[in-house]
C-alpha cells in the first residue's frame, strides 16, 4: 500500500494474526507505522508475525488466547493496552472452517466453528468495544464472507457464523456509533490463504472459484488488508455498519461462469456471442 492513511502511532489488535488475512493486516499496519497486537491461538505463529512487524520498525506484541473464552479475551486486551497503549482499532480475522454435510455435521464441529467465528468475534469486539466506548473513539473491522450472503454445500456452520457476523456488526454499529466507535464488516470471497490451499481441492479453486469470479482469480490477503486499513482510517470516518464485499464481483450476480462471460442464453450462443 503506497498511500498513507494516517494510522501512524495508532494501536490495533488483530485476532487470527498469525496467518492469512490477519497476518497481511498486521504487516500492512506496521508499514503504516501503527503498533500491532497479534492475537492468535497459534502462539508460535503470533510470535513470528510480531517479529516481522518489529523488523519493519514498528512496535508489536504477541497474544495467545482462545477467542471463545470471554475472560481470557478481556484479560488479553487489558494486557495489550498496558504494553502498547489504548486500542484505536480492532480487526477480527480469527476464523476456522470444518466442512461436513449438514446431515453428518458433528455437534463438536458446529460449536467450534460458531464459537471461533461468531462468538469469538463478539467477545473480541466486546472486550475492545467496552474500552473504546468509554474513551469515545475507535474503529472495528469484522471479517465476514461471501458466505455471509448465501449457502455453500458442506458449510452450514460456517455460513451461519458468517451471516451472524454481519448481523452482529450492524447491531454494534448502531449501539456504539453515538459513542464515536465505528463498526464495519468486510466480505471477502476466496482468498489465497493457507486455509484455502489446505482445505479445498485445486480443481475446485481453478474450475469453480476462479471460473465464477469476474476478475478471474482469488483475492490476495494484502488486497483484503488494504480495505481493512481504509475502514480503520479517518478516510472512512462516516462509514458505519457497512458490509463491503471484496469478492472480485462474485456477489454482483448469479449463474456466472467463465469470469462472467457466460451469458447463459441459447439465443446468444446461437449468435456466436460466446461459446460453451
Amino acid at each position: 500500500m503506497d498511500a498513507h492513511l494516517g494510522l501512524s502511532g495508532r494501536t490495533v489488535m488483530i485476532t487470527g494474526g498469525a496467518s492469512g488475512i490477519g497476518r497481511a493486516c498486521a504487516l500492512a499496519l506496521a508499514r503504516e507505522g501503527a503498533a500491532v497486537a497479534v492475537a492468535d491461538a497459534n502462539a508460535e505463529g503470533a510470535a513470528a508475525t510480531a517479529r516481522e512487524i518489529e523488523a519493519l520498525g514498528a512496535r508489536a506484541v504477541a497474544a495467545n488466547f482462545d477467542v471463545r473464552d470471554p475472560a481470557a479475551t478481556d484479560a488479553a486486551v487489558e494486557s495489550i493496552e498496558r504494553d502498547l497503549g489504548p486500542l484505536d482499532g480492532l480487526i477480527t480475522a480469527a476464523g476456522i472452517s470444518r466442512p461436513a454435510p449438514a446431515t453428518e455435521l458433528a455437534s463438536e464441529s458446529w460449536e467450534a466453528v460458531i464459537g471461533v467465528n461468531l462468538s469469538g468475534t463478539f467477545y473480541s469486539c466486546q472486550a475492545a468495544g467496552r474500552r473504546m466506548v468509554a474513551r469515545g473513539r475507535g474503529a472495528i473491522v469484522t471479517i465476514g464472507s461471501t458466505s455471509s450472503l448465501g449457502g455453500q454445500s458442506g458449510r452450514a456452520h460456517y455460513c451461519a457464523s458468517k451471516a451472524g457476523v454481519v448481523g452482529l456488526t450492524r447491531d454494534l454499529a448502531i449501539e456504539w456509533g453515538s459513542h464515536g466507535v465505528r463498526v464495519n464488516c468486510i466480505g471477502p470471497s476466496a482468498t489465497d490463504t493457507p486455509m484455502i490451499r489446505a482445505g479445498i481441492p485445486e480443481s475446485f479453486v481453478t474450475g469453480v472459484m476462479e471460473d465464477r469470479t469476474p476478475l478471474g482469480r482469488l483475492a490476495q490477503p494484502g488486497e483484503i488488508a488494504n480495505l481493512c486499513l481504509f475502514l480503520l482510517s479517518d478516510l472512512a470516518s462516516y462509514v458505519n455498519g457497512a458490509l463491503l464485499m471484496a469478492d472480485g464481483g462474485v456477489s454482483a450476480g448469479f449463474f456466472t461462469r467463465g469470469h462472467g462471460r457466460d451469458f447463459s442464453s441459447k439465443a446468444l450462443l446461437a449468435q456466436g456471442v460466446y461459446s460453451e
